[in-house]
């Protein structure tokens, strides 16, 4: 299983050499974001971790190199729904964002000596939070432009009105020189308003309690009128147990939108007379879930047709719709990419964030032929980081299936050690880890991940699961968690182990969980209720699923009435799952990590568990860190984190990493 016979060094698994460490991860590591085109030019942004996280916007010119345009001091990040998304926006070279710092919305033009704050400065801080806006042209909304988003308001005064933060969608001046004024105001939740093309109309869905937008989000119309102001708002789609996502305008003045009306997340138009007509119909995903603003899955070419990312069989790929051919499914097109998101229209083909088995999420450019779907040109916007070793050190990743409990086929990727330069023993399997995704509702990427390919470079077997509940594989998939966390999702990653193990593919003794958000529930939930794995480690889990429903913010306040049931009236359901309440079942050892400035899942919960660890006396290991949110951004505590995890399973499984590696904090563990 090293992915070369002619090795260089014979080695236990988890011990071999790898130049991917990981220093090396966060090296000149830059998340890309979102991207879109301003005439000619290409925009970004990307997460940087030796930035302290910091997400910088960047600009590329025709014949240009990329260019960094906010100033030291800002950084392009909105807390809306604590998890953000579409922050910035840009038009005729004029960019605003939303300021992690004080949450405020900025322009920034040309020439301007430094961005300029746009919104009032609110009571408290970070009282007023902003995204998911665009700018309306000057003429349609007034003499001036606008500005149209989602404003969420935590200001005493509407917390007080409301028991909590208060979603809005409004309209400001892009100069600054007016007040805000409410667009739409009522629903729990409102997001995606997509002004007409002429101004004329706004479109946006909505949502309340307790429905995430993946349960069932309404699709809304209204008129504008001078002010601004709506008249006339409508349903046109969504409602009951329909999830709209994505409302867009057509060069035709159609709207267009994605539904999951089928049990499948699919293109629809609205055509004469308000009929929902559908586009392309496939089983598969042409959408996914809302966790953050402005995701787009499908964008309108120059041609006439339309571009879109159909995810299916845990893999992505391009596909072209001809919408003059409704009844035909998307013509996939072939561009070497496994996972592809953000996709925005340029002349001759469109833009997204991308990547592959051997090449990470980058900018790209692909041209497209005007007629079929063949490319013509594939385009990396941002250099490739130069690692200094090539794709032979990279496992990719294989679609498996395996059964699962009450007879349910579930789903993971699959990734085998792989290093060209060493090899383990005659007759040894490797340890497992059993990767979990956060969300719940979401799902295992299929594209480089370094994090990934550091421990499958040492020697381990990764298994990235797509348990019940996971997106990807249609509603009924999806909706396996109702009432069922830390039911379905447990038995699933379970299965997956025992399922290698028995097929001789790992070692049934060495089997490791982990995972962070959701995904470090279910490790707890999987050490605590079920005696498969070996160990565990948990980044920014949740140990009580009561306490997350008691205190978290507004956006999951009432995710778990679906998952688990309404509190507190299943309080007993969820004292039965919460793995914090059953510490003397626990007799695994266990990594446990956490950011002490998390609102998502507060450091509360961490604390408990290492208490629990401590006593029983079990072998652990515990970092916390000052200043990170819900999930690291810090370059210094990325590295930390990950190096930690090492030594603790060479602890566990016996072996002494390639890698020095300072002891982390803990207990527990033999001399």
């Amino acid at each position: 299983m090293s992915g070369d016979m002619n090795v260089e060094e014979t080695k236990a698994y988890g011990s071999w050499p790898s130049p991917i460490t990981a220093e090396r991860l966060v090296e000149g590591a830059a998340s890309p974001g979102e991207i879109r085109a301003d005439g000619d030019d290409v925009w970004w942004s990307e997460a940087r971790p030796t930035e302290g996280g910091r997400i910088q916007l960047v600009r590329l010119r025709p014949g240009g190199r990329p260019e960094d345009v906010l100033p030291d001091g800002f950084s392009s990040r909105t807390r809306v729904h604590e998890y953000g998304g579409a922050d910035w926006t840009v038009r005729d070279g004029v960019v605003v964002f939303a300021n992690w710092a004080d949450q405020r919305l900025y322009r920034f033009a040309p020439g301007d000596a430094a961005p300029v704050p746009i919104t009032a400065e609110p009571e408290v801080e970070a009282g007023l939070r902003y995204a998911d806006f665009g700018i309306v042209p000057a003429g349609q909304w007034g003499p001036g432009e606008w500005v149209v988003a989602v404003r969420e308001s935590h200001e005493p005064g509407a917390v007080k009105d409301h028991g909590e933060a208060v979603n809005e969608i409004v309209a400001l001046p892009l100069d600054g020189s007016g007040g805000e004024r409410v667009l739409v105001t009522g629903p729990d939740f409102v997001s995606s308003p997509r002004p007409a093309v002429d101004g004329s109309a706004l479109a946006w869905t909505q949502w309340s309690h307790p429905d995430m937008p993946w349960d069932a989000a309404e699709l809304m119309v209204a008129a504008v009128e001078p002010g601004p102001r709506l008249t006339g708002a409508q349903a046109v789609a969504g409602g009951g147990r329909e999830s709209v996502i994505q409302p867009e305008w057509g060069p035709d003045g159609a709207l267009w939108f994605g539904s999951d009306r089928t049990g499948w997340w699919n293109l629809y138009r609205v055509g004469a007379g308000g009929q929902v007509e559908a586009v392309a119909p496939i089983e598969a995903e042409i959408g996914g879930p809302q966790w953050v603003f402005g995701e787009r899955f499908y964008t309108f070419l120059a041609d006439g047709r339309i571009a879109c990312s159909v995810n299916s069989g845990g893999f992505m790929h391009l596909g072209i719709v001809d919408p003059t051919r409704p009844e035909e499914p998307p013509t996939r097109v072939e561009t070497g990419l496994t996972w592809l998101s953000e996709l925005a229209a340029v002349p001759g083909g469109v833009l997204l964030i991308g990547g592959g088995p051997d090449d990470e999420d980058a900018p790209r450019r692909v041209r497209i032929a005007p007629t079929g779907a063949s490319v013509l040109q594939i385009e990396r916007l941002r250099p490739a980081r130069d690692f200094g070793f090539g794709a032979e050190w990279f496992s990719p990743p294989e679609a498996i299936e395996f059964a699962s409990a009450a007879g349910r086929t579930a789903h993971a990727l699959l990734y085998l050690p792989k290093n060209p330069r060493a090899g383990a023993p005659a007759g040894s399997l490797p340890p497992l880890i059993v990767s979990i995704h956060g969300g719940p509702t979401a799902q295992a990427r299929a594209v480089l991940g370094l994090r990934t390919q550091y421990w499958t470079s040492r020697g381990f077997a990764v298994a990235d699961v797509n348990y019940g509940g996971s997106t990807g594989y249609g509603r009924e998939y999806r909706n396996l968690l109702y009432d069922s966390w830390g039911i379905v999702d447990v038995e699933d990653c379970t299965a997956v182990a025992r399922h290698l193990a028995d097929a001789g593919i790992v070692d049934g003794t060495k089997l490791a969980i982990r995972g962070g958000s959701a995904g470090g529930y279910t490790t707890l939930a999987a050490l605590v209720f079920k005696d498969v794995f070996t160990a565990g480690a948990s980044h920014f889990g949740v140990a009580d699923i009561a306490a997350l429903a008691r205190d978290t913010h507004k956006f999951e306040s009432r995710y778990m009435d679906r998952l688990v049931g309404p509190y507190p009236e299943a309080e007993a359901v969820y004292r039965a799952r919460s793995p914090i309440h059953h510490t003397a079942d626990l007799s695994k050892p266990l990594a446990v990590f956490q950011g002490l400035e998390d609102e998502v899942v507060p450091p509360a919960q961490a604390e408990m568990l290492v208490a629990a660890l401590k006593e029983k006396q079990l072998p652990y290991v515990y970092l916390a860190f000052e200043g990170e949110q819900h999930g690291f951004r810090k370059a210094e505590n990325i590295i930390r984190s990950l190096e930690a995890e090492l030594w603790f399973y060479g602890k566990v499984f016996d072996f002494t990493p390639a890698d020095e590696i300072e002891a982390p904090p803990g207990g527990g563990f033999r001399p």
